[in-house]
């Protein structure tokens, strides 16, 4: 296992994180910064984490393109 492939999975991982639509599946789930918003979940705990993460990694969409790109730029180049 190499640092380009350690690289690849956290880039995919972000990717699967992203694309979660919270209306249709994070809702149902209460993972939504709603629940943190009227107190349901705090924000210190370990719920409230993930739920920021969540919501972090949803505004990392633009860049995330374009580190797809890059990926692929490189894995159709060097095999």
């Amino acid at each position: 296992m190499t640092l380009w492939t350690l690289t690849q999975s956290a880039l995919l991982s972000v990717n699967a994180v992203a694309v979660l639509n919270e209306r249709r599946f994070l809702a149902k789930r209460g993972l939504t910064m709603e629940s943190i918003r009227d107190g349901s979940t705090s924000a210190t705990s370990a719920r409230g984490q993930i739920i920021g993460v969540i919501n972090a990694a949803s505004y990392l969409r633009v860049p995330l393109i374009a580190l797809n790109a890059i990926v692929i730029f490189v894995k159709v180049v060097f095999g």
